[in-house]
């Protein structure tokens, strides 16, 4: 299956880069707060899957008040992701190519200024394949809800229908779905091949460096 687009819209943790060791830092950091030192590793992963879907927390933690637990680690995970969450290997010959057959824009439901996003781009040599970055302060209305892809879709200058969203995430499917653009689903992320194929998107794909053989 080849696809032809004329903007992708990328998201972050999970596609571009493995964010895997900043969840389990930040959980842990997080649960330190709350004294707790002991934790099942399983949780580093299940807590982002869950956010991803907007799905409670409680049952994972149960003496634990998941508001204060989410401030706590959602402010230890954007500190970590800066150094943490590394670049996926050889992402710059992909984006390269994927610049040259559409306009890129980032996308990430990080709730950071659209410079934090830019500045971590510029420093590990990223930032001349997008033309845009959105974050999660851009828009009041989180995936899946397709309002993001839309705002990206308006800031490259072309219909949404005629973009790619490419995700590791159901919520990634979902809004791209609801936004009438073509999915791609990568498994380089935290959620499983079956649970994206429950999603059908158009294509699935091992990670992002695989997509320029399916595009026109």
């Amino acid at each position: 299956m080849r696809l032809k687009v004329k903007g992708i819209i990328i998201d972050l943790d999970g596609t571009l880069t493995d964010s895997k060791e900043a969840y389990l830092e930040a959980l842990a950091k997080a649960l330190e707060n709350f004294g707790v030192k002991i934790f099942d590793q399983k949780l580093a992963l299940e807590i982002p899957r869950r956010l991803e879907q907007n799905l409670p927390l409680e049952d994972l933690m149960p003496k634990i008040s998941v508001e204060k637990f989410l401030k706590t680690y959602l402010e230890a995970y954007y500190r970590l992701a800066e150094d943490k969450a590394k670049p996926l290997p050889n992402i710059h010959k992909t984006l390269e190519k994927l610049s040259g057959k559409a306009k890129l824009a980032l996308l990430t439901m990080r709730y950071v200024p659209c410079e934090k996003i830019g500045n971590w781009l510029e420093k590990v040599g990223l930032a001349k394949y997008f033309q845009c970055v959105v974050t999660a302060l851009n828009t009041r209305f989180p995936k899946p809800s397709p309002k993001a892809l839309v705002e990206c879709a308006k800031r490259l200058g072309v219909e949404v229908g005629e973009c790619a969203i490419v995700g590791d995430s159901v919520a990634d499917v979902r809004a791209g779905k609801n936004a009438g653009a073509k999915t791609i689903a990568v498994l380089s992320g935290i959620f499983t091949k079956d649970e994206l194929e429950q999603e059908k998107p158009d294509l699935i794909i091992n990670d992002i460096n695989e997509l320029p053989s399916f595009l026109e």
